[in-house]
């Protein structure tokens, strides 16, 4: 790679890329395949990731810390500065390198870049800006770029670095103030929120100007996410989900990432090693997430003070069914979308084809099958003949069992004859 020294770059990136691999704002391939020679293409390297663009597109990244060394000792980070691991960090042309010379050999289609904090957040900050900026106009690179805010930088490289990145992000962490407070007490909620607060005025000011004048820049036209820790402390869901919910509406955020907690680091404060956080419980705060975002459900209907925590057995949209029968079943030929979009095994995209077919026909449960839904689900909660009537006696929790064994039934595939869980 030019100047650069390869096998000192080469140790540095196993570090870095190792180290980056715990901000889940855009995941890992999973794939060991290597180039033998011969052949084109390399999935082995380290620090490349997928992500998604707003039109749905896949893109490779290069997902990397520009350092792992810390000021902070956030208890929950392997980066933290008591903590006794091997530490590397990136110069400016770096990173610039590293970039160009993956992006040229077709590795990656942009990079996603956060950084341990080191003197300060200024000081962190501006490097990062300056590898964007440096990528940008002495690069002329038209990749996509992912920045890491920094707590504690200024608002005018905030602004500099929304006009060279096509999206920002800043880590909130703990959930809860309390957990915060508790596994990271050299930090404040005020403090991780501050840029967030920042990003959205700068957005809203040059959306403002570019209304004005076509030739004002952009800012961050991907918008700016964020990202929570879940399971160090001992916060509920129905505060995860609050807390998004809250973010959504403040900061006009894109999403809103959750990572569960994996135990790596012996302190009295964090859970047991060898005791993650159950991949299921992630996975319901995403589709709880999506609910807010897409459903048109509020925080407070998907989850209450007196139970606070998701369903591991069911999705929060089949749990919040199962719990408010008084809704059902729907009449799909007469209800309105925001109705019909609440049953189960029914999305988005199928309800609208549902309004948009009912004008023409009757519509059946063969019909809603054939539009894309789930029809094991959605067959519970929808008013078709009257075949589900001998279920109006069973009791909420007898009727979840019901349900739940009846859509989580094994069947037998028929072209393979093996056994597959639906």
């Amino acid at each position: 790679m030019g100047s650069i020294n390869y096998e000192r770059l080469q140790g540095k990136l196993n570090i870095l890329a190792d180290a980056a691999k715990y901000d889940v704002s855009c995941s890992s391939s999973g794939s060991t395949r290597k180039n033998q020679g011969g052949s084109l293409g390399d999935a082995s390297k380290s620090g490349i990731c997928h992500s998604y663009t707003e039109d749905g597109r896949c893109v490779s990244l290069l997902k990397i810390l520009l350092t792992n060394h810390c000021i902070y000792d956030c208890a929950y980070c392997t980066s933290r500065r008591s903590n006794d691991t091997p530490r590397a960090a990136f110069s400016v042309e770096e990173v610039v390198e590293l970039t160009m010379q993956f992006y040229r050999r077709n590795y990656i289609e942009g990079l996603f870049l956060s950084s341990g904090i080191f003197k300060d957040g200024d000081h962190t900050m501006e490097r990062l800006v300056e590898v964007a900026k440096l990528l940008r106009t002495r690069e002329g690179f038209n990749g996509y770029i992912h920045l890491k805010t920094i707590p504690g930088a200024s608002k005018e490289l905030l602004h500099q670095a929304g006009l060279y990145a096509d999206r920002l992000s800043a880590n909130i962490e703990i959930p809860t103030k309390s957990g915060l407070a508790l596994l990271a007490p050299e930090k404040s909620h005020e403090q991780l929120q501050a840029p967030l607060q920042t990003v959205k005025e700068e957005i809203i000011t040059i959306k403002d100007s570019r209304k004005k004048h076509k030739s004002a820049p952009k800012f961050t036209p991907a918008g700016q996410t964020s990202q929570m820790i879940v399971g160090a402390s001992n916060e509920t869901d129905l505060q995860v989900i609050q807390l998004s919910n809250h973010f959504y509406k403040k900061y006009d955020l894109k999403r809103v990432y959750y990572s569960g907690y994996v135990p790596m680091l012996e302190d009295s404060r964090l859970p047991a090693i060898g005791t993650p956080v159950p991949m299921v419980r992630e996975n319901r705060l995403y589709q709880a997430d999506w609910l807010m975002r897409f459903y048109g459900f509020g925080a407070h209907e998907i989850l209450d003070p007196d139970d606070p925590f998701l369903d591991l057995e069911c999705d929060p949209k089949l749990a919040w069914a199962i719990r408010h029968r008084e809704h059902f079943p729907v009449n799909i030929q007469t209800a309105p979308y925001e109705v019909i979009v609440r049953v189960p095994g029914i999305g988005v995209k199928t309800a609208k084809k549902i309004v948009k077919a009912r004008r023409f026909n009757q519509i059946t449960l063969e019909h809603l099958k054939k539009m894309g839904a789930a029809g094991n689900r959605a067959k519970y909660f929808i008013a078709t003949t009257g075949k589900n009537e001998h279920l109006a006696h069973l009791t909420r929790d007898n009727f979840r069992q019901y349900v739940l064994a009846q859509t989580q039934t094994k069947f037998k595939d028929q072209r393979s004859g093996q056994l597959a869980l639906f």
